[in-house]
């Protein structure tokens, strides 16, 4: 077990050691300076000239989400109708049919909104032309969105006053040949070269130790699990996701996947600090992401390594702690480890089945993903964890009377609504759809429309309920990941699940950008003895309460339904 927990500090200290210098070089990137890819210039050129657009143009927060939308708007027409169509498209040779307009829908728009939230399984749901030049192509550009619309609230706060958030077409174009492609295609050659594979062939017959002839799917599947993971999406190739032994070969695979899918989020708290010259803002925020993040992890491993506490009131020995939904290659460390960096980064990839995890482990994967501010989503989880600095801003104001400032300018009643409105909408989601769907299973299980409730869940009392609040704190994480026992592909979860994941992506997207423009063109305060200092550990700690009393607020009754009361029916 000493090993084990060896293996994860090493890969968590290796993340952080690449992140800092990779952080200087993404604000390099962004600020227009000198750079090792230099050379992408000629590509950039050719993009912009193609397409008509000026990178140098200024945009307001209003003109930049009117870009921002727009654009997605399109690629969702696109991937829905590949999807829709994908058995008459060509690279399908192990013949996959098309996907039904309600699976199509919420496929479209999981991958869209840099979810990944798969009802289907990869290697018979898709094929490879969609799994390439749709699931992939979006990878790619929701997580450059995301970037791109950090940036923009970085240079919200960067001037003193300024109507000019940066040009979304650059940002986008920049964040996609400059950081995402040159890290992906590193990871893929190392992923490559260790098991992973890259044929365009259908299915392979082997035959196995036992005897049996099976059928094993494979394809050009390194890139795309390179991408999944640095773009923080986490759609799996395979359906058993990085549990896959050709998805996720080895010990070191597993490590180079999880450092992949965090080191873009620590780095981009390292950007900040660089960009807009305030290293020591960017070092509170990261200590506070890290203090949230080992509050999960720590119970989290703890209770994988010393196992079911109902199997061991039988007397029986669980030397290798708890391995049910495991691979032995892995462990319950560096398993308990996954499980909470790909829901606390909003990843949502795995390499354990998170519906055998114990009650404690699903217990802080739910609130990784309820938080969903520690450390983040490509761009988002700065974004979102904003919301509660403003918040965090507005009650120290109160407590010392005296009008909130941030960076420089006034916090006044337009921000906090706003502040509020996206606070107030996660809650909103995540019980809303849970009392939902548990009312159907308990009113309704045989309704025809909704395909019959009563055969959704795979487990009874309070861990079935966690599989449906788990399916929608998942979506409204924007996260992908789910406690798999649960039946999810009918039109309910299809279509109830997409509406979630389109309104919890670019809500918490517009409304920090709207209060960086709005905050941005307000006049310049220079700092007297008594601003508020958000760089000091005093304002970390408020800012961390409020994180805590918030979401303890929203959804502890939720929560004492699910992994709480199964946590104390084991015992």
């Amino acid at each position: 077990m000493n090993t084990e927990i060896l293996g994860v500090i090493l890969t968590f200290l290796i993340t952080v050691l690449l992140a800092f210098p990779l952080g200087k070089y993404i604000a390099k990137v962004f600020k227009g300076e000198r750079t090792i890819t230099d050379f992408m210039n000629p590509v950039e050129r050719v993009i912009f000239r193609v397409s008509g657009i000026n990178p140098n143009a200024s945009m307001d927060w209003k003109q930049f989400l009117k870009a921002m939308l727009s654009i997605n708007l399109l690629w969702f027409v696109y991937a829905f109708f590949a999807l829709l169509f994908q058995d008459k498209l060509p690279l399908n040779p192990d013949g996959n049919p098309a996907q039904t307009p309600d699976l199509a829908f919420n496929t479209a728009i999981s991958f869209l909104v840099n979810c990944n939230l798969q009802h289907y399984s990869g290697e018979t749901g898709v094929t490879y032309f969609t799994q390439l030049f749709v699931l992939a192509f979006l990878q790619f550009v929701s997580a450059a969105t995301g970037i791109a619309a950090l940036v923009a609230l970085f240079n919200g706060i960067k001037e003193k006053t300024t109507n000019n958030l940066g040009n979304f077409w650059n940002l986008l174009v920049k964040t996609t040949t400059r950081i995402l492609l040159p890290i992906c295609f590193v990871g893929a050659i190392l992923l490559a070269f260790n098991g992973t594979p890259t044929s365009y062939d259908g299915k392979d017959s082997i035959v196995t130790l036992q005897g049996d002839s099976v059928q094993v799917s494979r394809g050009p599947a390194a890139g795309f699990i390179a991408i999944k993971h640095l773009g923080t999406n986490g759609g799996g190739w395979f359906g058993a996701n990085s549990a896959h032994p050709l998805e996720n070969p080895t010990y070191f695979t597993g490590m180079l996947e999880l450092i992949l899918q965090v080191i873009i989020p620590i780095a981009m708290i390292f950007a900040m600090g660089f960009y807009i010259n305030r290293k020591k803002f960017a070092y509170v925020i990261f200590g506070v992401m890290t203090v949230g993040m080992l509050c999960l992890l720590i119970p989290t491993i703890v209770t994988e390594i010393h196992g079911n506490p109902a199997i061991a009131k039988l007397g029986v020995t669980q030397a290798t702690g708890a391995m049910e939904g495991k691979e032995v290659r892995f462990g319950p460390a560096l398993s308990g480890y996954w499980s909470i960096i790909t829901t606390v980064i909003s990843t949502g990839s795995v390499n354990s089945m998170h519906d055998s995890s114990m009650a404690v482990s699903g217990l802080m994967q739910l609130l990784a993903m309820m938080i969903n501010a520690f450390y983040g989503g490509c761009g988002v989880g700065i974004l979102n964890y904003y919301i509660y600095i403003i918040i965090a801003v507005f009650i120290s104001g109160l407590m010392v009377g005296r009008t909130p400032e941030f960076m420089g300018h006034k916090v006044e009643a337009r921000e906090i609504k706003i502040a509020s409105m996206v606070w107030l909408l996660s809650a909103i989601l995540v019980k809303g759809g849970a009392a939902m769907a548990a009312y159907l299973v308990t009113h309704h299980p045989d309704v025809a429309w909704a395909v019959k409730p009563s055969a959704w869940l795979n487990n009874p009392s309070y861990h079935g309920f966690s599989e449906m609040l788990y399916e929608f704190t998942s979506s409204n994480a924007n996260n992908g990941s789910g406690f798999e026992g649960l039946g999810d592909n009918n039109i309910f979860w299809n279509v109830s699940t997409g509406i979630v994941l389109i309104l919890a992506r670019f809500i918490p997207i517009i409304g920090p950008i709207a209060i960086a423009g709005l905050l941005a063109n307000k006049k310049f305060i220079p700092e007297s003895p008594g601003t508020l200092r958000t760089d000091s550990f005093t304002f970390g700690a408020m800012t961390f309460a409020v994180i805590v009393i918030v979401n303890a607020l929203s959804f502890f009754p939720a929560l004492a339904l699910g992994p709480i009361a199964e946590y104390f029916s084991l015992q």
